[in-house]
């Protein structure tokens, strides 16, 4: 549980706020594009080769970590509908749901930022904690405070040997396949993440926004982790289930594995069911702004036709990986497409602190005046 709250925890959330912080400073502060490129600018300086192949590197890691996303959602959401309404789990009933997802995010596209993807991120905060208060209440509640408590108290006592863990002596398989694939993981995301996050935080002071971004979200992925997580060990040491083998076998199935063993399953997985699909529509629509937003020069308000475009070439990859059973082919790639956003990130790290810098020095100047 302590590494479940570790691999979900702040060190996640501070790749993406570093992202977020470096593209909202010098878009919203500096009043320039919002591009990778030009957030490393204090640093790397003007230079337009640079720059293309940043936006480009950025540009990749996106579409290539959103489509695996989506597509492994459109897997995980047809064992939800086989698990409570037997549906078959088929290529073919995954290609309907990928139509239906499509023309739910053309809608929500088309209503904008204030009112599509707000809308659509509403009703999926509203059900996962509808579901979670649900579980928490019927499940093993004891168990699962306790549970949250030790989980945390490993985390924070452990937080410098975990993050520093690897395991030459014996091989680095767990290491490789767990925390350095979080944080490829996370890497690989940022530039989406982080645009994203920016774009939503306009007019926040940069306190406001590393106390929303690197403690909120956290925060509710660890209590997320410590209900359902709690519940499941719960089940496998007092009730003889076998949800871990389950997992084992199809990982898609895990949130309804979780949820067979309390009260009012049906409903629970029906909302579930519900969750996954606004989760993947909002995913889509978000990403396809920002990419959007990324090939239109850093725009605000990127032009329809482009962002429809970005929703539709990125349902399109995840079938065709689908139909060639390649998601874990496109999962390392995308991987691979984040190993140069590591070097860029700590750029991005000196970049905010020069920004601050020349917004501190006029300022000390006109004071010693």
């Amino acid at each position: 549980m302590g590494y479940s709250f570790f691999h979900w925890g702040i060190s996640q959330w501070a790749v993406f706020a570093i992202a977020g912080l470096a593209i909202a400073f010098i878009q919203f502060r500096e009043k320039r594009r919002g591009l990778v490129s030009v957030a490393i600018e204090p640093v790397v300086g003007k230079n337009k080769g640079v720059a293309n192949v940043v936006n480009i590197l950025a540009v990749i890691a996106t579409v290539m970590g959103v489509a695996t996303t989506v597509g492994l959602s459109f897997i995980q959401l047809n064992g939800g509908l086989s698990s409570v309404f037997g549906i078959p789990n088929h290529i073919g009933v995954q290609v309907i749901i990928a139509l239906v997802m499509l023309a739910a995010y053309l809608t929500s596209t088309i209503t904008g930022l204030d009112k599509g993807i707000k809308w659509l991120s509403n009703v999926n905060l509203g059900l996962a904690l509808l579901i979670m208060v649900i579980v928490f209440f019927l499940g093993p509640t004891v168990f699962i405070l306790n549970t949250f408590v030790l989980g945390m108290g490993d985390y924070i006592s452990s937080f410098v040997q975990y993050s520093l863990r690897l395991t030459p002596y014996t091989g680095n398989e767990w290491v490789d396949q767990w925390t350095i694939f979080y944080w490829a993981w996370a890497i690989a995301w940022s530039p989406f993440v982080g645009a994203f996050v920016a774009r939503v935080s306009r007019g926040r002071t940069i306190r406001e926004f590393i106390g929303g971004v690197m403690i909120v979200p956290p925060a509710i992925a660890c209590v997320w982790i410590a209900v359902f997580g709690g519940t499941a060990v719960y089940s496998d040491l007092n009730n003889g289930t076998q949800i871990a083998e389950a997992v084992n076998e199809d990982v898609t199935v895990a949130l309804f594995e979780a949820l067979g063993v309390v009260p009012f399953t049906d409903i629970l997985s029906i909302i579930s069911i519900l969750l996954i699909f606004t989760f993947m529509v909002t995913s889509a629509d978000s990403a396809s702004y920002i990419l959007g937003s990324m090939t239109s020069k850093g725009s605000l308000n990127p032009a329809l036709i482009t962002k429809v475009i970005w929703g539709v070439f990125i349902t399109a990859i995840a079938l065709v990986l689908l139909f060639t059973g390649g998601l874990n082919a496109l999962q390392t790639a995308s991987l691979t497409a984040a190993l140069p956003f590591t070097v860029i990130l700590l750029i991005m790290v000196v970049a905010i602190f020069k920004g601050i810098q020349r917004e501190y020095k006029p300022k000390n100047k006109d004071r010693s005046s």
